[in-house]
């Protein structure tokens, strides 16, 4: 099975940037929807922003204008530009195919941490 493996995350104070990184072990062409999924400190994980294939890319309402989600195929990457960070976005970041019902095993995540 594939393994994804997330990186990037960090502490930062708001306003800041991040970018997160997603390696794959199998061909991202094989996936036809990437997302990054964010788990907030006792809440249940969800869905932030995905990416097709064709790299048409969409956001939820919480993140839209401030993230930006990309994908590398040839590289078996996909990345999370995150600017403007507010302390509400701190959560356990993950990446896996999206909608949620088509994820496949989950990393370890990686966590990204706003303060005030």
């Amino acid at each position: 099975q594939v393994q994804l493996v997330e990186s990037g995350g960090g502490l930062v104070q708001a306003g800041g940037s991040l970018t997160l990184h997603c390696t794959a072990t199998e061909h991202l062409l094989n996936f036809n929807t990437m997302g990054w999924y964010r788990q907030a400190p006792g809440k249940e994980r969800d869905l932030v922003a995905y990416i097709t294939k064709i790299y048409d890319a969409s956001y939820g309402d919480s993140v839209q204008g401030r993230f930006t989600i990309s994908r590398d195929n040839t590289k078996k990457e996909v990345f999370l530009q995150m600017n403007d960070l507010k302390p509400e976005d701190t959560g356990v970041y993950y990446c896996n195919q999206a909608p949620s019902w088509r994820a496949g095993p989950w990393g370890r995540g990686t966590q990204v941490t706003v303060s005030s």
